[in-house]
């Protein structure tokens, strides 16, 4: 049995729908699941997990969410060489963009992506409900 980790962070609990949505997927595949807020993974817990699904929505100018998740993401980048991962989160304006430069930094960060990311606009709807599902399940 594989052991995924579920981390994100959400305001508005779009990112949160998403990530459960991500750990039933997984679950259903036959994955031990463990879901954490941003502030509760460190570094030393990626070794703990075959694979990793980060959540965060874009903020500002399209970028990750910069108080708690982007430190917790910056802190284990360098442990992601040859994780199996996966990335996920909500957005209400731009185009995308900072799920683009999420992608190229866990690439350059040497991670196993399992797709190019899945994004939705504002609230989940049932097409990034099944791709998260569709995530947790390749994860798992």
């Amino acid at each position: 049995m594989s052991k995924v980790a579920v981390v994100f962070w959400s305001a508005t609990g779009n990112t949160a729908a998403m990530a459960d949505a991500v750990a039933e997927g997984a679950r259903g595949n036959g994955a031990e699941v463990t879901v954490l807020g941003a502030s509760g993974f460190s570094g030393v817990n990626v070794s703990e997990y075959d694979a990793i699904a980060f959540g965060c929505p874009a903020m500002g100018a399209e970028v990750l969410e910069e108080e708690e998740f982007e430190p917790m993401f910056a802190s284990v980048e360098s442990f992601l060489g040859g994780k199996k991962i996966g990335i996920f989160g909500s957005y209400g304006w731009g185009d995308g963009q900072w799920m683009r430069d999420w992608k190229d930094r866990c690439v350059s960060a040497g991670a196993s992506l399992v797709n190019d990311g899945v994004m939705a606009n504002y609230a989940p709807d049932e097409t990034a409900i099944e791709e998260c599902k569709d995530l947790g399940r390749a994860l798992a």
